[in-house]
């Protein structure tokens, strides 16, 4: 049996500063202190997140965070084997702010250093939380990333599809600011949709006619912008009601998609093993519960389990990228303070990248 590791974690890879604690074993840990610093008021007035203001925030948070991680979990940083960081991908400063703040704390310590793929963190929350066996299907779905994984070990996916062009969460995002709601536009569509009538505005379902688990969001978004420009042309502004039907077409539409790739990904997952299914969901839109009601129907019909993570650990966290650690530690994986920040970093290094979203490059 692996010896029970103590792990320091260190996420800013976006717009959270966060740092945590983790103990245990693969599969059998437990988090002793998480502290998320978030950045929502910095970034409201610019309608998105800023990643100059992002990294400054990052660089005078996060000692602080680590501080009170620390003292939650009744801990010096004496008495953790090992510190997590973030080293990818994400935005270029506050990756860097992390993995700075990491090396310093590592050369001052003497603690070994452990580089995380921020991807990883999410895809290996279902093992913290629930113990989850490999292999499983992980579906990766946030503000910057949605891919469809094979989950076989900590260092092992396969990526089945992913999006070639906006994430859920990005679609999300732009639709809010089309219609003049809050950002993030995640909570902000999902409150509008309660009150609209899904079935009124049929928005199209992109890529299902085509085989495979790739996904589109950008012709999605487009099609919201047509309806919002005609209803403002016949009533010169946006009623209430409209405003409410939009968010429903829409998340009906991204919830469509979502559940036929599923469906698709599961029966690949079937190929692969003779054991029971698991589909596991993480990610700042798995907090989506219209979305979550359409992954769980599509789990129940194919006898698969359906498994997501607890909101604070669905969005970005210190205790996931310090449970990441936990796996690499206990595997004899080492970085140095050659560890660099990477802007990109695929978890399957064998797939070819996915097209890129206008001037942000490949997807991961």
């Amino acid at each position: 049996m692996t010896t029970s590791l103590t792990i320091l974690g260190i996420e800013s890879s976006c717009d959270d500063t966060a740092a945590a604690v983790v103990r245990g074993a693969p599969g059998a840990a437990q988090v002793l202190s998480s502290v998320v610093a978030g950045q929502t008021d910095l970034h409201a007035p610019f309608g998105g997140v800023v990643p100059e203001i992002a990294a400054r925030a990052h660089a005078e948070k996060l000692d602080l965070c680590v501080i009170q991680a620390l003292d939650q979990a009744g801990l010096a940083l004496a008495d953790v084997d090992a510190i997590a960081v973030t080293s990818g991908p994400g935005l270029i400063g506050g990756v860097l702010s992390g993995v700075m703040c990491a090396k310093g704390l590592s050369a001052g310590s003497g603690k070994p250093l452990i580089g995380v793929n921020h991807l990883a963190g999410h895809a290996l929350t279902p093992r913290l939380t629930d113990g989850m066996a490999y292999p499983y299907l992980m579906l990766l779905v946030s503000g910057g990333h949605c891919q469809f994984l094979l989950v076989r070990g900590h260092g092992d996916f396969t990526r089945l599809g992913g999006t070639i062009d906006d994430a859920p969460g990005e679609a999300f995002d732009k639709v809010a600011r089309l219609l003049a709601l809050p950002q993030p536009g995640g909570p902000s569509v999902e409150t509008e949709a309660q009150n609209g009538d899904p079935e009124r505005f049929l928005f199209p379902r992109p890529l299902l006619d085509r085989p495979g688990c790739d996904l589109s969001f950008s012709g999605l978004k487009t099609a919201v912008l047509r309806t919002r420009d005609q209803i403002i042309a016949e009533h010169g502004g946006i009623p209430r009601q409209d405003r409410s039907d939009i968010c429903a077409g829409f998340q009906a539409a991204v919830g469509d998609v979502l559940a036929e790739k599923t469906r698709r990904a599961l029966a690949v997952l079937r190929d692969e093993t003779d054991g029971p299914l698991t589909l596991a969901v993480a990610g700042g839109v798995a907090a989506n519960q219209s979305l979550r009601q359409a992954l769980l129907a599509v789990c129940n019909e194919n006898d698969a389990r359906f498994t997501a993570p607890p909101l604070a650990l669905c969005t970005d966290n210190g205790a996931m990228i310090a449970y990441a650690g936990l796996e690499k530690f206990a595997a004899g994986e080492r970085d140095d303070t050659s560890l660099i920040a990477r802007p990109r970093w695929p978890l399957d290094q064998t797939s070819p990248s996915l097209i890129g979203s206008g001037k942000k490059g490949a997807k991961a």
